[in-house]
This record gives structure tokens, sequence and C-alpha cells, in this order.
């Protein structure tokens, strides 16, 4: 089958959304389909259009469907489509309607949707290989946030978090992502000058993330939104555990009963959250407990069995 992945991340591009595509491209390119991926679709001849974001690729959507009534269309949900856009957006609505399946990345994504759209979607989690924990540093206790900085991601939690820690934590806070606006990258600056356990280190390689990851003592995702973090699903595969907002699209990568959420854009509780996990041992085997315990739903081969059965199933549709 030629199939087309169209993702508004361009080449070259460190977005979740890029990786994503490029991860399923491999996945189906290995099940024998020829695959192609690009920013917007190119009226090239194809046989199933995977889209993500359905507010951002909505043109190649319309494009496709008006050139193929009867062809075969996927609709990937990301955090601000399911979050903000589906909810508002009539491009990210008219989207949904003119997909014949739709993908989230996390079991509390169909929640969202109304029931006749909740019909038509699979839950399919991102994958990520394993990766072998390194040393943790002995007169620091690390602690990562991975991701851009902008809005969605309220980038900046942990750094407020860091003025409530007592002066006898050992807490490093790395900070590793790419400033998307220039007052962005300004806060970071100004925040790294007032907290001296906050380190903005900026926009890294992807084997360089790795790294810091496989030495750190946890991960803090702060965000306002998302729609199944892959970094949640790298810090899963490195067994290392996560300190998160509570909201949907975490609990979905995490579940209901997980021990590490605090309350989103409260540093207070970030702050009391991060020092239960420095000084109580137990907390940290608990949390590296059930951080293990959802490693299971992130491994490759049933990410590439799940995309396998979406396509199966478009293929033999009428």
């Amino acid at each position: 089958m030629r199939i087309f992945i169209v993702t508004p991340a361009g080449k070259g591009s460190r977005n979740g959304n890029r990786n994503t595509a490029l991860r399923w491209a491999h996945m189906l390119q290995s099940l024998h389909h020829k695959v192609t991926v690009d920013t917007a679709w190119n009226s090239q001849s194809t046989d199933l259009l995977l889209a993500l974001h359905a507010r951002r690729s909505h043109a190649s959507i319309v494009r496709y469907r008006e050139c193929y009534p009867a062809g075969r269309l996927v609709l990937a949900l990301t955090g601000t489509d399911l979050y903000r856009d589906i909810k508002h957006d009539a491009d990210a609505q008219a989207s949904m309607r003119l997909a014949d399946r739709m993908i989230v990345l996390q079991d509390q994504g169909r929640r969202e949707l109304a029931a006749d759209l909740r019909a038509k979607t699979r839950v399919i989690y991102q994958s990520a290989v394993a990766l072998v924990r390194t040393k943790p540093a002995v007169r620091s206790f690390e602690i990562a946030v991975i991701g851009h900085l902008r809005e969605e991601k309220d980038p900046f939690r942990a750094a407020l978090a860091a003025r409530y820690l007592a002066a006898s934590s050992r807490v490093q806070i790395l900070h590793l992502g790419r400033a998307m606006s220039a007052e962005m990258e300004a806060e970071a600056r100004r925040l790294m000058t007032e907290e001296p356990r906050y380190h903005w280190l900026g926009e890294l390689p992807h084997w360089r993330v790795r790294r810091y990851l496989a030495r750190v003592r946890a991960l803090v995702i702060s965000s306002r939104m998302e729609g199944g973090a892959n970094v949640v699903s790298e810090a899963l595969a490195a067994g290392v555990p996560v300190l998160a907002s509570r909201i949907s699209g975490n609990i979905g990568m995490l579940g209901q009963d997980y021990e590490g959420y605090y309350a989103v854009e409260d540093e207070h509780a970030l702050g009391a959250l991060i020092a239960k996990f420095e000084f109580s041992a137990t907390f940290r085997r608990r949390l590296g407990s059930q951080c293990n315990a959802r490693k299971h739903l992130i491994s490759a081969k049933r990410e590439r069995a799940g995309l396998a059965a979406l396509v199966h199933e478009l293929a033999h549709k009428e």
C-alpha cells in the first residue's frame, strides 16, 4: 500500500510529531508498505493518508478527500487537538469528520471525543528504545525536564518549584529543550540567574538527551496538555520515574492510581513532590515499580502491531 504521512513538523525538527511520523514510517515500511513523509500532501497517488494534527494538517486532509472520496484517511490526534482545538476550531472538527479512523496515543484520549467519533478511534501507545541506566551524579540529585519551551508545556514550573525545596536538598534541575520564542529564552535565562538549582541547557541532539535521561533520578513533565508524550515513553523504557502534572494525557500514560502526580500549575505541590521523592527511598521505589508496570504499553512490537491492525482494517473497508 502507498501511504503518505503528513506532519506539520518539517525536516530537521526535533518536534515530537516529527519523531512519531518518522517512527511510524519505519514501522510501516517494515510491513512492506511504501511510505512518504512530508509537511503537506503533494497530490501524489496515495492509497492511505495518515495525518498528524487535526487543525494544522486540515488543508491536506481536505485536498486528499476531494481527490479520493473513497480513499483511506487516518487522523492522529495530538495533545493540542484533543485538549484545545477540537473543542473550538472548525477546521479541526471537520478533519475528524473526514477521517475514516483516528488514533489517540493513550487510553484517556478517547474520553475527549463524542461517541460517534470514539467508535472509529484506536489507541496506539508510542514506543521507545530501551535505555541502560548509568551511574547518577553523586554530589547532586539531578532531575530532568525534557521538552521545548512553549506555553502548553508549562516549562518553568519545576524551576519555580525549586524555590520551595529545603536548604539541605541536593536537587539540580536540568532543562533540555529549545525556546520557542525570544520571551521564553529570556525567561529561562532570568530564572537561571535567580534560581541556582535550575539549568537550562537548550536544544540538544537526541543521543545527548538520552544520555542525560539515563543518569537522572526522575523526569518532570509539567505540561498543561499532552496527547501522550513520547518523552514519558522514553522515561518508562529507561526505568526513570516520572513526576507529572495531573492531566488526562499523563494519566493515560501512567495510570489512574499512579502516585507521582501533582496539581497542574501548582509549584508548591510540585516542590513537595520533588522533596518527597528526594528524601524517601520507599517512595522512589514505589514510583519505580508503578512505572515498571506500565512498561509493556510502550513496546515497539505492540506499536507496530497496532499500526498493522489499523492498516489491515482499512485495506478491507468497503
